[in-house]
């Protein structure tokens, strides 16, 4: 059996549309869990040509359900009238299970639901949503001055 690709997994072909870098910067992600996304009329293909921007997005749990906030997908250009709005509340697609599971641990743990990267999957809309802890101010410190010292280190291997 072939191994899969980054690219795909199990031959299903995989575009990532947009990563929320800010993400990795602030929070320390958990654990991931990948969601679908309730689109209406223009969103998938203003989607499918890369008009979105995740920074300072985030899911909320109301009634039962998780939603994401704060997202932005611009207004698809050859749209109509019946355009959607860029900046309205969608709701995630999840297994009951799976709520239940984020729900009990943002509860518990006081963590917070991120995206982290939005991708399409066999020519659906996929978010993958983190289960995240804010990083304080001298652990990005320490992730900038590690990353630095990984990059010394790899320069001076790469000039003998």
């Amino acid at each position: 059996m072939p191994k899969p690709t980054p690219t795909s997994i199990n031959n299903v072909p995989i575009k990532v549309v947009t990563v929320n870098r800010q993400a990795y910067h602030d929070y320390t992600v958990e654990r991931t869990v990948e969601a679908g996304i309730s689109l209406v009329g223009t969103e998938i293909k203003s989607i499918r040509e890369g008009h979105v921007n995740l920074r300072g997005s985030y899911a909320l749990v109301r009634n039962g359900e998780i939603w994401l906030e704060n997202a932005h997908i611009a207004t698809y250009e050859h749209g109509n009238r019946n355009n959607h709005e860029p900046m309205r509340n969608r709701k995630l697609l999840l297994h009951r299970r799976e709520i239940n599971l984020l729900v009990g641990r943002v509860a518990a743990k006081g963590l917070t639901l991120i995206p982290l990267k939005l991708y399409l999957k066999g020519g659906k809309a996929k978010l993958e949503l983190g289960l995240c802890k804010g990083k304080k101010l001298y652990d990005k410190r320490d992730a900038i001055a590690e990353r630095d010292v990984k990059r010394d280190i790899e320069r001076i291997v790469r000039g003998r």
